[in-house]
């Protein structure tokens, strides 16, 4: 199922599974500000039915986080929450950009060569990943983590990636070279 963000939107976090009966479930936060997940605060999810949650609480330990709303007492009700996006209105923030401002963004590599188009920006479970038609045609996931998309510049119509070798349809797997200093020279024999 495809989420839709409402314009204006960004995503908090991720609600994953139950944890404990009282409502409790786990969070994957998207967000560097975790106080905008803080007890009191109202927060928008992406399904309709549910609309707006109040944060009870919030907890971290040991890398993982949990979250409580007050509209969620038993683990029946938080077990139907599993996979909803947790929403809010955005703030100014100059890394922070709404999905549709990415689509049609040009891509390009770090030497400056085209590399193709944005298409979309999918949420993913693990990460978000930019749908990329390469000059070929071919369509490709490009994880949208820092060190693959290093520079997003809106304004100047670009995204930047430094992809790894095998990621891009367009771009082979660079083959090690035979030649070299590994070859005997001219009348030279290789040792046995």
């Amino acid at each position: 199922m495809s989420s839709v963000i409402p314009e204006g939107h960004v995503i908090l976090g991720r609600i994953g599974a139950a944890h404990g009966l009282r409502g409790e479930v786990r969070i994957e936060i998207r967000t560097d500000d975790s106080a905008r997940l803080a007890a009191g605060t109202t927060v928008l999810t992406d399904d309709p039915l549910v609309g707006e949650l109040t944060v009870s609480q919030l907890r971290q330990a040991s890398g993982k986080a949990t979250i409580a709303f007050e509209q969620v007492n038993d683990r029946d009700d938080a077990e139907a929450m599993r996979g909803l996006l947790i929403l809010a209105p955005a703030q100014d923030e100059d890394d922070a950009w709404y999905p549709s401002d990415l689509a049609g963004l040009a891509a390009r590599g770090q030497d400056g060569r085209a590399l193709g188009e944005v298409l979309e920006v999918r949420a993913m479970p693990a990460h978000d990943v930019l749908v990329l038609r390469e000059p070929s045609g071919a369509r490709t996931l490009v994880p949208f983590v820092r060190s693959i998309v290093p520079v997003v510049d809106v304004a100047g119509g670009f995204v930047v990636l430094a992809p790894p070798g095998g990621l891009l349809a367009d771009e082979p797997l660079e083959e090690e070279s035979l030649e070299g200093d590994d070859q005997p020279d001219d009348g030279e024999q290789a040792p046995a």
